[in-house]
Order: C-alpha cells, then structure tokens, then sequence
C-alpha cells in the first residue's frame, strides 16, 4: 500500500509541474522557486505601472483636479527614460563593483530611484492640486516636486526592468530562456491585475491622507519586493572584483552599439519591434469609450475590458513560451502575434456595424493573444542576438524602442481621435468614426511590420532548408 501511495503522491507532484505555467523554465541548476522570487521584480514594476498610468491619472483628475493636459505630461515624464535603457544596459554588462557583482548594484539603484520618487510624490501632488493646506502654495513647486517624483519612479522602473531581465537570462540555460522571458512578464501582469484591485479597493474612500498612505505603502512594498528578489540570486565573480583596480579594456557603449549592430539584421528587428508595439498601441487608451460610446457598454463593463486584454497576453505569453521553448523561431512568433492583430482589429470594428459587444470582447481578446505572441517572439528574438557580455545591451534596446513605441502610439491614437472628431469627417461612419481612422491606422502598422519582418524570416527559412534542416 505504501508503494502505491508513493507512486500517486510522485506522479501527481510530476504532473503538476509539468502542467503548471511556465514550469519548464525550472532546470536542474535553477529551480522554479528561484526563477519566481527572481520575478518579485516585476511585481514591483506592474505596481508603478498601474499607478502611475491608472490610478493617479484618474486621481489627480478627478478628486485633485489637476487639469487633464498637466496630467499627460506627468504621466508621460517617465517615457524620457526609456531610450536609455540601451545605456542602462550596457552599463550593467561590463559593470565591475567590489563585490564583484554586474546586476544587482543596478537593480539596487533602481529600486531606490523608484523608492524616492513614491516617497515624494503624494504630497507633490496634493501640493499640484494646491487643495486644503496647500492652497497657498506656490504653483512653480508643485510642478517641480510632482514631475521629479515622476522621473524618478520612471528611471527606477526601467533600471530594474532592464537590468532584471537581463539577469534572468544569466542564470537561465540557453534553451530554457523563452519559457523565462514568459514568466517574468506573467509576473508583470499579474502585479498589475492584483495592484489594479488593491489600489481600487483602498482609495475608494479617498481623502488626501488615505493617498499619502497608498503611495508611500507602494514605496514600502518597492523595497521589500526588489530586495527579496535579489538576494542571493546573483553569483559574486572575484576576478570580476579584482578587475575592477585594473585598466578598463571594456568597449564604451558606442562601440558596443556598433558591435551590436553588425549582427544578424538587428536594425530590421528594432523596426519590427516599434512597428508592432505602435501597432498594438494605438487603440489602447480608446477600447473603453470605444465600448462606452459606440457600443453603449456600462461603465463596469468597459472596465473588465483591460481584463480581457490582459488575460489574452497572459494566453499568448503561455502557448509562445512553450512553442519557442522546443526550438520555434522567435522572428517567426512575432510575426505571427503581428497577423493574429489584423483579424482582432477587424472584429473590433465590425462589433460597431453589429452592434455586437461580445465580437467587441472576442476581438480585445484576439488582440491581447496576438500581443503577446508579437512581445514574447521579440524579445526571445532581442536576446537570442546578441553574445552571453551584451545581454544587457540587447534587453535594453528592446525596452528602450518598446516603451518609447508604446508611448507614442497612446498619445498618437488620443490625438488622432481629437482630430478626427474636430475635423468635417467626424460624423462620416457616426459616433465610431474617429475609433474606424484609428483602427485603420493599426491595420497599416501591423501590415508594415509583417513587411519588414519577412525577410529575417525568409532568410532562416532559407538558410534551414539548405542545410537540410527542413
């Protein structure tokens, strides 16, 4: 009897590591337990999303009453970062500290940045809306105050994000890096969904102490969340240590850049990777006056639609993690999420001429999957290209031509809406009319991106089948 049982127990443990998400990016010498401490990270970087472009925003408009175009420009402060994320990642590749550390002294700036910026940023803001006590306060330093807040948590998540990844890959076997890339980043949507809840559920009953306590206990959470991360989960390198008293013979990062860029088309993928992320972008920010004006949704049913996109990626993380992992092309998975988009779109602007808010659901849906299968095939693709020393380099050039796209592709998608609505073709296609110009505009982008990527994959398609692997 205790042979049988012995059997069951071991056969449900190995079935339940064989089904459980993103399991297969556990090996022998890095467990899963690690690997998910390892992604407290992004955790901590989904939280500073969704409160800086979620739950502030709503925030400061509506209870602090700070004027709707002061906001977007906060909210878009941190996006000045993003093209150094190239940088920040060269930095953390040829890095020599005393401990003989490349990740963790980045990370750990990082995290202080973020830190620093939710320490100050409540009473920066309650200082911007110029409200109770500080109604008297001159204008000039709540805008000072709120946008170095800003800046700060904007540089804080991009070190950690940048520099995490790529210590992620250091630790991971080459073959097991593609289900890695897939937890880390369901870990990031997960941070956001139960940050989403929690911010949601706490500031409910708002009053300006309330926002001083959630922001500062996000600041809190930054430094519990990173350090758990991080301990212990990077080797010390002594020779790196010793190093560290000699001359630097380590590229400077123009010529890293160069070296970079003689790789294998990498100019080609950085376009495909801005393409697609403007792609998928443009109609973020509209889904739900999309659903609220055109399809006449309720206000909770709009509001589950960021659900359903994120539960889509979630979907599209999973099955691209598994497909890459048994050898599929990343520059072939990208692509593929890029295609999967066209129909979503064309789902989203039929749910108008059908008065259909479930096709409206299925296309959001459809689009999350191919966002996920388009993120997940670039950056495996971004990381696969460059050597073991610039890991780094390539993560952050990924991150950098990433978050700057998708920055540009809300405030593109917004504007265009505005214009179009300002403009004699505002009443063409009826109330859908600026969401259709947009739509289309995506169509174009995720066209173009399929364009440019077709010769990365016809090249190794080629290159397969003439050396008899097809």
């Amino acid at each position: 009897m205790n042979r049988f049982s012995k059997i069951a127990i071991n056969s449900l443990a190995q079935a339940g590591m064989r089904y459980m998400p993103f399991a297969e990016a556990a090996s022998e010498n890095v467990p899963l337990s690690r690997l998910l401490r390892l992604a407290f990270f992004q955790l901590s970087v989904g939280m500073a999303m969704v409160l800086l472009v979620g739950t502030l925003n709503r925030v400061m408009i509506v209870e602090l009453e700070v004027p709707a175009s002061l906001v977007a420009v906060m909210i878009a402060l941190p996006l000045v970062f993003a093209p150094f994320r190239a940088f920040i990642g060269h930095r953390s590749d040829t890095h020599k500290s005393a401990l003989g550390w490349r990740r963790v002294p980045f990370i750990w700036k990082g995290t202080l940045l973020q830190w620093g910026g939710f320490c100050v940023m409540p009473f920066a803001l309650i200082v911007l809306s110029r409200q109770e006590y500080a109604a008297e306060a001159p204008v000039w330093l709540g805008l000072f105050s709120a946008a170095v807040a800003f800046l700060l948590v904007g540089a804080g998540m991009h070190i950690v994000q940048t520099v995490g990844l790529a210590l992620a890959t250091d630790i991971s076997p080459r073959e097991d890096q593609p289900n890695v890339v897939g937890l880390m980043y369901v870990m990031l949507l997960v941070g956001m969904i139960i940050s989403a809840l929690a911010f949601g559920y706490m500031l409910e009953d708002f009053y300006h102490a309330k926002l001083i306590k959630v922001v500062q206990g996000a600041a809190v959470m930054t430094l519990i969340l990173n350090v758990i991360a991080i301990w212990k989960m990077e080797a010390r390198d002594r020779d790196r240590a010793r190093k560290r008293l000699e001359p630097d013979d380590d590229p400077s990062f123009a010529e890293a850049w160069a070296l970079f860029m003689r790789g294998a088309n990498p100019k080609r993928l950085l376009w495909v990777i801005g393409l697609g992320t403007v792609g998928f972008g443009l109609a973020e920010v509209l889904l739900e006056p999309y659903g609220g004006q055109v399809l006449g949704m309720s206000v909770a049913a709009t509001t589950k639609l960021t659900a359903t996109l994120a539960g889509g990626s979630l979907v599209g993380f999973a099955w691209a993690s598994r497909v890459l992992s048994r050898g599929a092309d990343p520059a072939v998975m990208a692509a593929g999420g890029a295609l999967v988009g066209l129909p979503a779109f064309a789902l989203i602007t039929f749910s108008a001429t059908l008065q259909s808010p479930e096709v409206f659901i299925l296309g959001t849906l459809l689009a999350g999957f191919g966002a996920g299968l388009f993120g997940h095939g670039t950056l495996t693709a971004t990381m696969r290209s460059a050597p073991a020393e610039q890991v780094g380099l390539a993560l952050g050039a990924w991150g950098a031509v990433q978050a700057t796209s998708a920055g540009i592709a809300i405030a593109l998608g917004g504007v265009a809406r505005d214009l179009i609505l300002a403009s004699p073709l505002s009443t063409l296609f009826g109330p859908a009319t600026p969401y259709f110009f947009v739509y289309g505009a995506e169509f174009l982008f995720l066209a173009a991106t399929l364009v440019v990527a077709y010769p990365l994959i016809a090249a190794k398609v080629y290159g397969a089948a003439r050396s008899g692997t097809i």
